[in-house]
């Protein structure tokens, strides 16, 4: 039995993803040249990962000689709670509340792909979750999922932006999906609330001077000109997305329970952070992203925060 656009949609929603596209493998000209650039500027910052293997980046066949057709998949994962500043307390993005996303929608890719083989044992799919040489908002953006906003995340007219991003690369060939137009306009607000400046232009993101690579990823010591500028962020940053037209009126909650925070808590008591150690740290933070700091991160950045209390 040949598996068709509409069995791909409807096992997937079962599965509990959102949102469901498709587009042909085609070779990424506009958009890798656009990398390049982004990564001259100097905006990838310490990631020196980015900067391998653009040639798989810019060709899926280079990841799987086979590849027709991109499927790319979302999954709501917004939850109705909203931070309260506290000085005292780090605030932790979003997307870090619940269980580690990787861990959720591996599992359901998993299951995805187990599924289509079983209606027809001729299709092989190869799915990414923000891992390896795969484009992930680009080919989101090129199966219909949504336009890229202005702060670089990936808006859906209906749902907003709070979704989590796979993709499943296939040698099966399905209908393209249409693609979204961008209905950003004339607004700036997520530009235009970014305390320490990070997009020195619409649709471009200076990680450098980005919350959350300087929670996250930046291994080193936070810049000094970034003191004062975090409001409160521990881990991640909210900022541009809470602040987005089409999140404040398309935001819906999530139905995956993973994603809720476990113990309720959305924040963290620098105190806390402090008086942690790696057996604590590892313990508390087994399945969440935020392991991915480590504990002398999470430590650098409630000190960071501190110098403003």
């Amino acid at each position: 039995m040949k598996i068709s656009n509409a069995i791909v949609e409807q096992i997937a929603l079962r599965l509990g993803f959102t949102l469901v596209g498709f587009t042909s493998a085609e070779l990424l000209q506009k958009e890798t040249a656009f990398y390049r650039k982004w990564l001259n500027n100097g905006y990838g910052a310490e990631m020196e990962y980015m900067n391998r293997n653009i040639d798989k980046r810019a060709n899926v066949k280079l990841v799987y000689h086979e590849a027709r057709s991109v499927v790319s998949l979302g999954i709501n994962y917004y939850v109705p709670l909203n931070h309260v500043d506290n000085e005292r307390e780090g605030k932790i993005s979003r997307y870090a509340w619940g269980k580690d996303y990787h861990l959720v929608l591996w599992n359901k890719l998993g299951e995805l792909i187990k599924e289509l083989k079983t209606i027809d044992a001729k299709f092989i799919g190869m799915s990414y979750v923000d891992t390896g040489p795969v484009m992930d908002k680009v080919w989101a953006v090129r199966s219909g999922l949504g336009w890229m906003g202005k702060h670089t995340n990936v808006i859906n007219p209906a749902k907003g932006s709070w979704f989590f991003i796979a993709a499943i690369i296939t040698n099966y060939e399905f209908d393209q999906s249409n693609v979204v137009a961008d209905h950003c306009g004339t607004c700036t607000a997520c530009l235009d609330a970014c305390p320490t400046s990070a997009f020195p232009s619409p649709y471009v993101l200076d990680a450098r001077k980005c919350i959350s690579y300087q929670t996250i990823e930046n291994m080193s010591d936070i810049p000094e000109l970034l003191s004062g500028k975090f409001n409160g962020w521990i881990f991640g940053c909210d900022i541009c997305q809470d602040v987005c037209p089409w999140n404040k009126k398309f935001s819906f909650e999530t139905g995956e329970n993973e994603f809720f925070p476990a113990d309720g808590k959305i924040a963290i008591a620098l105190s806390e952070v402090e008086a942690m150690t790696e057996k604590s740290f590892k313990e508390q933070f087994a399945e969440s992203p935020i392991k991915r700091a480590k504990l002398k991160g999470l430590k650098r950045n409630a000190k960071f925060l501190k110098k403003n209390i």
